[in-house]
């Protein structure tokens, strides 16, 4: 076939079949798209089905089908879909390995910001930080609020002000008690 073919051509060749390759993998694509978008649509009408199951069923399907024909495509232009696979499986799992490190930090880091926006308490207030219900916990002033931990600075004389750093997603888990920077409530004081 390539004696048929013009001489400017020839040069060109290595380029052009990839190129119709892919092409027609985005067209195949495309058009198994639009078949199945019809035929989930008439599924829809024919059997009542609601119309949220269909767009995830189109949603997924279109999912898959990009899927397929991006790996055809790279397949074609020389990519090996096993050095993808593994590239991906390797960044995936590096990925949750470490967002399930940074989870705790992440975790204290938002519960800082919740903090600071929806102020359950302020610097110099006196809170509990109850158990379960009525049962006591941690209390103390709070004299220090930073993006991992509260510091509270226990008033209880048998501790002799000793401070507590608690992290700050534990208010979010726990019943909190607040004064307000007054004096200490009298059920603290010997």
């Amino acid at each position: 076939m390539k004696d048929h073919l013009p001489l400017f051509l020839h040069e060109w060749l290595g380029v052009i079949t990839p190129l119709a390759q892919v092409l027609l993998i985005l067209a195949a694509a495309w058009l198994l798209r639009t078949i199945v978008r019809t035929a989930l649509e008439r599924v829809r009408e024919r059997y009542a089905m609601p119309a949220e199951l269909a767009i995830s069923g189109r949603r997924v399907a279109s999912t898959i089908i990009n899927i397929g024909a991006l790996l055809l495509a790279l397949q074609v232009l020389g990519v090996s879909g096993t050095v993808l696979w593994t590239a991906f499986t390797g960044f995936a799992a590096v990925g949750a390995v470490a967002f399930f490190a940074a989870w705790s930090v992440l975790s204290n880091i938002f519960c800082a910001m919740l903090i600071f926006t929806t102020r359950p308490f302020r610097l110099h207030d006196h809170i509990e930080l109850l158990e379960n219900g009525e049962k006591p916990g941690l209390k103390g002033r709070v004299i220090d609020i930073n993006l991992i931990y509260t510091t509270l600075r226990e008033v209880d004389p048998a501790h002799d002000g000793a401070v507590l750093q608690i992290p700050n997603s534990l208010f979010f888990q726990r019943t909190t008690r607040c004064w307000g920077s007054g004096d200490v409530p009298a059920t603290w004081q010997p």
